[in-house]
């Protein structure tokens, strides 16, 4: 099992329980955090997830400057969130109804048997946290996921990138619009799977096998569709065709110096894509990049780019939509579709 080394400041993560869409904690909270612990040189890196365990909550992951500045990066830290959730409180309790269903549904996919047990209540279901909360938590890097140490120090790299844009997104466009979050979200995966996988053939096989994991993460749940994936296609097609064209001959300008030939915020995706997928594949013919198999029984040392490119690829894109916060199924939904799509373009 790869195990973890010692870093000069040991990241803080703190759980953030907010039972509404996270954008005003992100604008109002986490961003001016941010700015203010940076301009003191407090901060080395940040980065969030959103996450349902226990209740729908922001996990803010803060890395110290150094270990000299961990007690007041941790003091800031709890004063800007008590200041923001008593000011603004969400006024949703997931105590009943869908989303709490949505919640133990996925509860009972992901933990299967006994890892569930220091999550239930008294009734035998995920127990909630208290909303507008927060709590100190252990970080704890995926790194069987990522890739060992080597591909977590990369990840973490990535990860402030993807932060800093989706926080961005949510300051400059109108993305409460579904058709705009989608918009978004589209394009994003546009540029990071064609920066990845540039050969046309190898990116529909990609999407397609992305869309057929979320299917089968959901059995029996109809939570993840297929007929009416193809009845929204249609409309859709036209435009979506022409923009993935345009995105896969821009991502590929970008390796020439070009990036000025998509808009500026997926521009500097673009090249941040393109650094992305170089530093790994640098890792992976160093023989740096190890994994956990996907039986969890073992390490797997992978060296070939082209393999471990797309396996880093789909927990990269999933990362920024999940920033978005873009469910599940619509992430599903959008690799159906642009997989659909680029087979069409002929």
């Amino acid at each position: 099992m790869t195990t973890a080394v010692a870093t000069t400041a040991p990241w803080q993560a703190t759980h953030i329980f907010y039972a509404a869409n996270p954008r005003p904690l992100l604008l109002d909270c986490v961003r001016p955090l941010v700015a203010e612990l940076e301009a003191d040189g407090l901060l080395a890196n940040y980065f969030f997830i959103n996450y349902w365990l226990e209740g729908p909550h922001v996990r803010l992951r803060v890395k110290p400057s150094s270990p000299e500045a961990g007690p007041e990066v941790r003091r800031r830290t709890e004063r800007a969130i008590d200041a923001f959730l008593a000011e603004r409180p969400a006024l949703y309790e997931v105590d009943a109804g869908f989303l709490n269903d949505f919640y133990n549904s996925l509860f009972e996919i992901e933990f299967p048997g006994s890892e569930r047990d220091p999550y239930l209540d008294e009734q035998g279901r995920m127990n909630l946290r208290a909303n507008n909360s927060r709590s100190a938590e252990p970080y704890e890097p995926e790194y069987g996921k990522y890739g060992g140490v080597a591909g977590i120090d990369l990840a973490e790299w990535h990860f402030r990138h993807s932060s800093d844009l989706v926080i961005d997104a949510f300051r400059t466009k109108n993305l409460h619009l579904r058709t705009v979050l989608l918009g978004t979200s589209a394009q994003l995966m546009m540029v990071m799977a064609a920066t990845f996988l540039p050969d046309r053939e190898e990116l529909i096989s990609y999407l397609d096998s992305y869309y057929e994991f979320w299917h089968r993460a959901f059995p029996g749940t109809g939570f993840i569709g297929s007929t009416e994936y193809d009845r929204n296609y249609a409309q859709l097609a036209p435009e979506l065709a022409a923009r993935f064209t345009h995105i896969r001959a821009a991502v590929a300008a970008v390796a020439a110096g070009e990036p000025d030939r998509l808009p500026a915020s997926l521009a500097d995706w673009a090249v941040h894509c393109s650094q992305l997928r170089d530093r790994a594949r640098t890792l992976a013919l160093a023989g740096e990049l190890v994994f956990r198999s996907w039986d969890g029984e073992r390490d797997e040392q992978i060296t070939d780019p082209s393999l471990a490119l797309p396996r880093l690829l789909s927990p990269y894109m999933h990362m920024t939509n999940n920033r978005l916060h873009v469910t599940i199924r619509d992430e599903a939904y959008l690799s159906h579709v642009l997989g659909r799509c680029l087979r069409e373009l002929g």
